[in-house]
């Protein structure tokens, strides 16, 4: 047995391990202790460090809420002036076509009144435009000139809002550029008073071509139905009875449409011919003779007189219509060629001459002399011969009755020219007038097409503050870990104060375009799509389809006009107003009017020297400077006052005045105001 050590070094060695490892190989109590004491200072060490990393990288976090916050009120700002400028425009558009549209409700015969109606309507919209344009570009100057304001309250907003605890955060956002940029162009005016102008003369004119046109549609039925409707008969049908005519010759209209004054001449040449040809005496005796060669001299004169009449429509829509009238009474026979005509056998009875019917009247006894004329026999010193009884009385018993009795050719013929002799001057006069408005018309087309240029000017070019990005500057002070990180088992600690920066812009979304314009117009319009009765009845609508066409590159503006202008159709729109509606829509369609953008924006994180870059501020020492220099709590104007800016004092405002909205067909006004609050809403 070996007792003791071989030296004393080993037993030291020995006695050393035995403090912590037993004679077995086991842990002793205090080995165990200090295993527990140096685990528990790991433990509240890499608390304090976690805590401490985590509260670092908050800062940042906090940063780029600041930055976002700041984007959001550009976003507001730039959602209210697209509405505005959408709104401007599209009232513009709408006033101008509804008065367009007036000219040419004016121009339709009898419509006069409603054209003015509808001209007035549509100035009364552009000086809605006008007022809304002027108070709308002062009040969106005054919300741009707050939006630097509203952004760095924001952004101050945001950081005050991250703080808890003993963590607190200073911040504001900066807007890039920080003054506006924008390009306030001024607000085309239209001049609505020439085009109103034209709707007036249009008016006048189309009301005395409806009168025109009603006295032209009158005769040219009393016309017709003389020429062809039995009441009791007509030409047409006396025609057919007493001459046999056919069909090709003696042709029947039932209706007015396509009928004119050159049928019954047609007829009558055809007819006088027919009954010249078939002339024969009723009988043999001196007397059927003697009538039969009266009728035929009348035949024979009637052919002449038709086959001189002349029915003629000329390219400028002026007609000549010239239906001789024949005789029928001693008066009118005695002004007619029957009266002038040599044709009458004479003789010499007892010393004194004697008009005859006929050769061979058995009144005819003396020596015969030259062929005379009736005015002859009506000198004086003739006589009458007791047997063809031939002179003015007898001759002009020929047409008498079948003029002056509804059996007769010539009675229908007579109404026939009364018809004519006022048909001609009321269609002249309507064709004269037609020009007049076919001038109208032309010199209305171009007023419009110089108005719609007046519209189609370069409209606001905006670039607010903010408008290439926000920036958002946070500070958080020194802080002490927490208590319950620290104590006996790790030492006091404290989080150095800290720095963050981050970026936003905006964005487009293409998720929606005309979406705002048309709940804007829904809410400005009450919903309604329209209420006016008449030719106004559709202006709300075209109002909210030329407003959610705005950023179609404006297609739907010359599809709007067009369903306007086709509409006046339902009201009789032909001729010279049909051509003005067609060159309005083409006018309308070839205006060229800018398109916009329509996209809402979103906020989005971006690298901050993109900002810079866009801004022109490639040195970003300012910056740190303006960082060094940030009060530790303020207020956003000290806070911006850091970084060498000063902006607008809007304490006290709640809200901006753009102006009144009269809204296009509906008798009512809105007033429109921008609350600051839409700005300043970027720390919720």
């Amino acid at each position: 047995m070996q007792i003791g050590s071989r030296s004393g070094r080993e037993v030291g060695l020995r006695w050393g391990i035995s403090a912590f490892v037993d004679d077995e190989g086991g842990h002793t109590s205090v080995a165990v202790a200090c295993a527990l004491l140096v685990s528990l200072a790991l433990v509240f060490s890499l608390a304090q460090v976690q805590w401490m990393a985590a509260r670092s990288a908050d800062v940042q976090a906090v940063a780029d809420a600041c930055a976002l916050s700041g984007a959001r009120a550009v976003r507001a700002f730039s959602t209210v002036a697209q509405v505005v400028d959408a709104t401007v425009l599209s009232l513009g558009v709408c006033g101008l076509t509804v008065l367009g549209a007036g000219i040419v409700t004016g121009l339709v015969p009898g419509m006069g009144a409603a054209g003015v109606s509808v001209a007035d309507a549509g100035r009364s919209i552009l000086q809605g435009r006008r007022e809304l344009a002027s108070s709308a570009s002062e009040g969106l100057k005054a919300l741009e000139a707050a939006l630097p304001a509203a952004v760095a309250s924001n952004g101050w907003a945001t950081a005050g809002a991250n703080g808890a605890g003993s963590v607190r955060y200073a911040g504001v956002a900066l807007a890039f550029p920080a003054e506006s940029r924008s390009v306030w162009t001024q607000v085309g005016d239209v001049d609505d008073a020439a085009l109103a102008g034209a709707a007036d003369d249009a008016a006048g004119l189309s009301d005395e071509a409806a009168e025109r046109r009603r006295e032209a549609d009158a005769a040219l039925e009393a016309g017709w139905r003389a020429d062809c409707v039995d009441a009791p008969s007509c030409l047409w049908g006396r025609a057919s009875s007493l001459a046999g005519l056919p069909a090709g010759e003696n042709p029947r209209h039932l209706h007015m449409e396509g009928w004119n004054f050159g049928v019954p001449l047609l007829r009558a040449r055809a007819y006088y011919a027919a009954r010249l040809a078939a002339e024969a005496p009723d009988g043999d005796g001196a007397a059927a003779q003697a009538d039969s060669a009266r009728r035929r001299a009348y035949y024979a004169y009637a052919l002449a007189e038709v086959r001189s009449g002349e029915y003629r429509e000329n390219a400028d829509g002026t007609v000549v219509v010239r239906l001789p009238r024949l005789a029928h009474d001693a008066a009118t026979t005695r002004a007619s060629d029957l009266f002038d005509t040599v044709r009458w056998p004479c003789t010499s009875e007892g010393g004194s001459l004697r008009l005859h019917a006929f050769d061979g009247c058995p009144g005819a006894r003396g020596q015969r002399m030259d062929d005379a004329t009736v005015a002859q026999g009506e000198a004086g010193g003739w006589q009458v011969c007791p047997d063809c009884d031939m002179g003015l009385v007898s001759l002009s018993r020929v047409a008498s009755a079948s003029t002056n009795t509804s059996s007769g050719f010539e009675h229908y013929w007579r109404l026939v020219c009364d018809a004519a002799e006022a048909w001609e001057p009321a269609r002249n006069a309507c064709a004269e007038l037609d020009g007049r408005l076919r001038e109208v018309a032309e010199g209305g087309a171009d007023l419009f097409e110089r108005a719609l240029a007046q519209l189609a000017v370069a409209r606001p070019r905006l670039c607010p503050p903010g408008a290439y990005g926000c920036i958002g500057v946070v500070a958080a002070a020194g802080s002490a870990v927490p208590s319950g990180l620290a104590g006996p088992f790790a030492g006091e600690a404290s989080l150095p104060g800290r720095v963050a920066m981050a970026a936003a812009t905006l964005a487009p979304d293409d998720t929606e375009r005309s979406g705002m314009l048309r709940r804007f117009f829904d809410g400005a319009s009450g919903g309604s799509g329209g209420g006016v009765a008449g030719v106004l009845g559709g202006v709300t609508a075209l109002w909210g389809q030329l407003l959610e066409g705005y950023g179609d590159a404006y297609g739907a503006v010359a599809d709007a006009a067009r369903r306007l202008f086709d509409g006046l159709d339902a009201v009789g729109a032909g001729g010279v107003a049909r051509w003005l509606g067609d060159r309005l829509s083409q006018v309308v369609a070839a205006a060229g009017l800018e398109p916009a953008d329509l996209r809402l924006r979103k906020p989005v994180l971006c690298h901050t020297q993109e900002v810079l870059d866009k801004d022109g501020s490639t040195d970003a020492a300012w910056i740190r400077r303006g960082i060094q220099a940030l009060p530790a709590d303020g207020t956003p104007a000290e806070m911006l006052a850091a970084f060498g800016r000063q902006v607008a004092d809007v304490a006290g405002e709640t809200e901006v005045d753009l102006g009144e909205l009269s809204v296009p067909g509906l008798p009512f006004k809105i007033p429109v105001k921008v609350r600051l609050s839409t700005l300043l809403g970027g720390a919720s």
